[in-house]
């Protein structure tokens, strides 16, 4: 057997992250029990804690308190003490909570702001978890109105609770943003340098103990988990909420596509908040010249790949930095890839089955080389923009900030709370609701495959063509595909703008007007509760009338009324279709669950029209549960806009031409699905 070989072997043959192969490392045990969803008494304990009486009743902050980097470029930090009745700031040493962020610290400030006003923030969270708009169409905006009193609000911004307990937190404006000098590096190699500066930093000061943690939603958990991968030594347990730790794949170009309709309005809005000015400074006459000419020497920083992206007509034309983006070994594709594999400090992640960052989630909890219980795996069926929701609430995980006091408490105050014996991995099942299991995927689910059948299935009279799901090859039949529009009324849609699109439910919760412009390949419905639990793989027999393609597909519960839910999804770019073995997996079969395509232009393969091409399409993991009746449906389209939109040179390339699958018994198309129970398919 090859060294490479060899080293694939050992990179698959992991339980929970850790690699057991030839006895190098030890096998870290899966709980044999998993806690209740709330956490029963301990969980109960918890909330009583958080919402008791605080320690301190003030809260003293120091505004725009500079911390100098290695290279001299000056950050600014709001530092959130604790104070006494007196009003006198604690002097004793605390263990420190560090927020890194983009969005201006005055951003937090205003939300700080907001939730500090007296019984405004609990009668309003009081209100909304009774808020429920389902019966005209739209439980979305319900939704997301419930992510303040499931406690994301404190995460975001101070948590005063938190510091009143007996903490101080630092909000630190990332280098190019907020108030802080330098040009705004978005997750590069410089701004993991600076956030370990200021954790040292930190933990050094006089009011800090020496114990750092890391809080924070998004951008300031992202941060987190390249922070930890570091190895700080102040650092000692984070609290990430929606992270992402492989961008490129999460958002950027998912498929090699560019995540329309999230990054272009991300970027134009950092960028237009960082121009904000410190008007204290102004009036002070002690403005920051060198913040300002900063801020002249990158306006609009990153924005001129997305242009290059959408404008440039030809492969030849891409201009170096953009090339950049699209090469494996380039700096800044290297410092977007995450390590988790190297993190050792107590982690907690919470995450939605339709984030933006769906895909990296529990792929970043599985690699974490740390017991079950020091790290912790939370995924909600949320969207970007309402973290959280429903927590607290009976029956669902605790608040998000009665989790992170208690994880805090744990590991920086020495608290034997029992958080560490909650999940350890908690799950909203698709289908189903909240439960508990030791580890994901779930242990009970096998791989199988689904071949993609002509046959009519007769669930559908409205998709493009009608098939089925069978357990065998069966026919020979070419189904054609064409680039449609209905993808603006879709899961996919509201997933990648945040769930704004999900407030209204005819779109986000039914696939049926996306379906309009694609192929559908439904199952006979299932005898028993059906398990669906891990990532998925579409492989696809396929042929083109150009030089390259954009494939999208979903994996839907059909209900027996009709309804379409999206579980999860997944897009690729044809001719970016080469597999990076070293980083995909497989299941005991040999099929590819995760195909993990390069994405580079290097490895880029176009191809000969007419002529049939195999392809792996990888969807983000899920987790669901079949009812009795329900059926498992694979959609396929030819476009996703604006979830995914191909760089222009591809585009020209794939002249938006219909598509074929071709279905053929010798070379047949099929889903690899993670199957648990006895569907009786």
């Amino acid at each position: 057997m090859s060294l490479r070989r060899i080293g694939r072997a050992l990179r698959r043959s992991t339980v929970l992250g850790v690699t057991v192969a030839m006895g190098l490392l030890p096998v870290i045990p899966v709980a044999s029990a998993e806690s209740p969803i709330d956490g029963g008494d301990v969980g109960r304990s918890w909330t009583a804690t958080e919402d008791a009486a605080p320690q301190y009743p003030g809260v003293h902050i120091d505004w725009d308190v500079p911390i100098t980097m290695s290279d001299g470029t000056v950050l600014k930090a709001n530092v959130y003490r604790p104070m006494d009745a007196a009003g006198h700031i604690v002097d004793t040493p605390t263990p420190t909570i560090v927020n890194m962020t983009p969005y201006t610290k005055l951003v937090s400030n205003i939300a700080d702001s907001a939730l500090s006003l007296p019984v405004l923030p609990d009668v309003l969270s009081d209100f909304l978890r009774g808020f429920d708009l389902s019966g005209v169409g739209m439980s979305g905006l319900s939704d997301l109105l419930k992510a303040l009193p499931g406690g994301a609000a404190r995460l975001f911004t101070a948590d005063r609770k938190l510091i009143q307990s007996g903490y101080t937190q630092i909000v630190v404006d990332v280098r190019g943003t907020g108030f802080s000098e330098g040009v705004w590096q978005v997750f590069q190699e410089r701004e993991q340098q600076d956030t370990v500066e200021v954790i040292d930093w930190a933990s050094k000061q006089s009011w800090s103990n020496g114990k750092i943690g890391m809080s924070g939603i998004s951008y300031s958990a992202i941060n987190q988990l390249q922070a930890a991968e570091h190895h700080p030594d102040a650092l000692k347990a984070i609290f990430p909420v929606e992270p992402g730790s492989d961008l490129l794949r999460d958002v950027l170009a998912t498929g090699g596509a560019l995540g329309f309709g999230f990054i272009p309005p991300w970027l134009l809005a950092v960028n237009i908040t960082k121009m904000a000015p410190d008007l204290v400074s102004i009036f002070g006459g002690n403005f920051d010249w060198k913040w300002l000419a900063d801020r002249l020497q990158s306006p609009l920083t990153f924005f001129d790949y997305v242009i290059e992206a959408l404008t440039i007509n030809s492969i030849p034309e891409i201009p170096d930095n953009l090339k950049t983006l699209l090469e494996t070994d380039s700096p800044l594709r290297t410092a977007w890839l995450g390590h988790p594999d190297r993190i050792r400090v107590p982690t907690f992640i919470t995450g939605g089955w339709h984030d933006i960052f769906t895909y990296s989630e529990p792929r970043v909890y599985d690699a974490i080389p740390l017991p079950p219980g020091q790290k912790q795996l939370v995924m909600g069926d949320t969207y970007h923009g309402d973290p959280g929701s429903g927590f607290g609430s009976p029956g669902a995980p605790p608040r998000l900030d009665v989790l992170q006091r208690a994880w805090f408490d744990k590991w920086l105050k020495g608290i034997d709370n029992g958080i560490d014996g909650y999940g350890p991995v908690t799950l909203w099942q698709q289908g189903g609701g909240w439960t508990s299991t030791g580890r994901f995927p779930r242990a009970e689910v096998d791989y199988r495959r689904m071949y993609l059948s002509s046959v009519p299935s007769g669930t559908t009279a409205f998709s493009v063509h009608d098939g089925s799901l069978t357990a065998t090859p069966s026919d020979n039949a070419q189904l054609t595909v064409a680039p449609g529009v209905m993808s603006l009324c879709s899961r996919d849609t509201a997933q990648i703008t945040a769930g704004v699109t999900a407030l209204f439910d005819f779109c986000a919760k039914d696939a049926r007007p996306m379906e309009l412009n694609g192929l559908t390949f439904t199952s006979a419905p299932v005898g028993a509760p059906t398990t669906i639990s891990g990532p998925v793989n579409l492989h696809l027999n396929t042929v083109l009338d150009a030089t390259d393609g954009y494939w999208t597909a979903t994996l839907n519960d059909v209900g027996p009324d009709g309804t379409s839910t999206v579980l999860t999804s997944g897009q690729l770019t044809a001719s970016l279709r080469k597999v990076d073995e070293d980083k995909a997996t497989r299941s005991a079969s040999g099929d590819y669950t995760d195909p993990y395509p390069y994405l580079t232009l290097t490895d880029r393969e176009p191809l000969v029209p007419g002529q049939p091409t195999q392809l792996d399409l990888g969807l983000m993991a899920t987790d669901a549960v079949l009812q009795p009746g329900h059926r498992l449906r694979v959609d396929v389209f030819a476009s996703n806009f604006p979830r995914g939109l191909p760089l222009r040179p591809l585009l020209n390339e794939s002249g938006l031409r219909p598509q074929h699958i071709q279905l053929d018994p010798g070379a047949p198309s099929w889903i690899n699905v993670p199957v648990g129970g006895q569907p009786g398919w």
